[in-house]
């Protein structure tokens, strides 16, 4: 039997991977950075600090999604 995910359902499972993904890519910023290698580092930071951003925009959006669906 087939399961039908809901938009929501597939927005949140997508939201997650970014939040895993951003956790990932922050392990690997660490470690170039004991490497030495400070300025990727900073460039690998800023976009992290976008994607952060980007997160929040997103978990709105999902909340009022599962509200509208909800009524």
């Amino acid at each position: 039997m087939t399961h039908e995910y809901s938009l929501s359902d597939v927005l949140e499972r997508i939201y997650e991977n970014q939040l895993a993904l951003e956790a990932a890519v922050m392990e690997l910023t660490l470690r170039l950075e004991e490497q030495g290698s400070v300025v990727t580092g900073d460039n690998v930071r800023g976009t992290l600090e976008t994607i952060g951003e980007n997160a929040g925009h997103i978990k709105q959006g999902l909340a009022r999604l599962k509200r509208i669906a909800k009524k």
